[in-house]
């Protein structure tokens, strides 16, 4: 780890400048963000924030706030680490916001930032009604980040959380003690729907694994820090997503909906299955590669998506 020299230690003095210096440093050492943050600035304003135990919407007045010695050091610090382990900040905080809620992270689980936590903040409106809700599943789990948010959205629903990786669900359970919902979600570990229960559910919602192996190779430092098992699903990223398309016929209420994010996989996706009217979805703070299908296509298409698996 680079340690700053003692000039540019002395220059830097307020909150603001220590914020403008990470960024600066980000840039100049060519990060890549895309865990919660878009760019240097924001990055640097994140972990600053969090390093110093002050709120993210923290009031510009209080920038120009002096640090102390200690705090410019533990700033300082981070920063540092953040560009010598190319590691997303997640992991170096243990926290991240995802539908306007902080979750527990480590490197057992992908960093939440899925698009799906402004679907859960719309409490799925308009492709089911809010209040006929009972059943939720969360297939590939991970932190529980999307189970949890759909308890909070639906607090008369029961949510099931799967997972195959103990490690997540470790996490999983950390995150459901800390928003005290260990009553209304259940975690499950089961390879899909291998081992869950015998429910149907209203509204099926994944964030699997879709990147293709041969992407995942090439992918920055700062995505192969997180675990693999979260990210490849074959040659072609599909392999977990047409498993998922092919049985959720069986755990779904006539009136339910299936939603799941394939990321940089939904053109490969629509090119498989050509004739499937996947409902792609629009978010208004950005992302895509999310696709929505009713029971009834579900049903129509399993033949289809049966045989894919062959």
């Amino acid at each position: 780890m680079n340690t700053p020299s003692p000039e540019i230690l002395s220059s830097l003095t307020t909150l603001r400048d220590y914020i403008r210096w990470g960024a600066s440093r980000f840039a100049e050492a060519k990060l890549v963000f895309g865990h919660g943050t878009a760019t240097p600035l924001d990055e640097a304003a994140a972990l600053v924030l969090h390093t110093l135990h002050l709120p993210y919407n923290l009031s510009e007045f209080y920038l120009q706030s002096a640090l102390t010695p200690t705090e410019r050091q533990a700033v300082t610090s981070v920063i540092e680490k953040r560009i010598s382990e190319r590691k997303p900040a997640a992991y170096l905080t243990h926290e991240t916001i995802f539908a306007g809620l902080s979750f527990y992270v480590d490197e057992r689980v992908l960093v939440p930032r899925s698009p799906i936590a402004e679907l859960i903040e719309q409490r799925f409106a308009p492709w089911i009604e809010e209040d006929q809700v009972e059943n939720i599943l969360d297939l590939c789990t991970g932190s529980a980040c999307i189970a949890i948010a759909c308890a909070y959205a639906f607090p008369e629903a029961a949510v099931d959380a799967v997972d195959i990786s103990a490690d997540a669900l470790e996490v999983a359970k950390i995150n459901l003690d800390r928003h005290q919902l260990s009553g209304e979600v259940v975690l499950h570990q089961s390879d899909l729907f291998d081992a869950i229960p015998d429910v149907l559910y209203d509204i099926i919602v994944s964030n699997p694994p879709y990147v293709a192996l041969k992407e995942w190779q090439q992918l920055p430092p700062e995505f192969r820090a997180e675990p693999e098992i979260g990210f490849v699903a074959g040659a072609s990223g599909l392999d977990f997503v047409i498993r998922i398309l092919a049985e959720a016929k069986d755990y779904l209420m006539p009136e339910g909906i299936l939603v799941v994010e394939v990321g940089s996989s939904a053109e490969t996706l629509q090119e498989t299955f050509p004739n499937v009217p996947f409902y792609w979805l629009d978010f208004e703070r950005g992302g895509d590669g999310v696709f929505l299908l009713n029971a009834e296509q579900v049903n129509d298409y399993h033949e289809i998506f049966i045989s894919a698996l062959n």
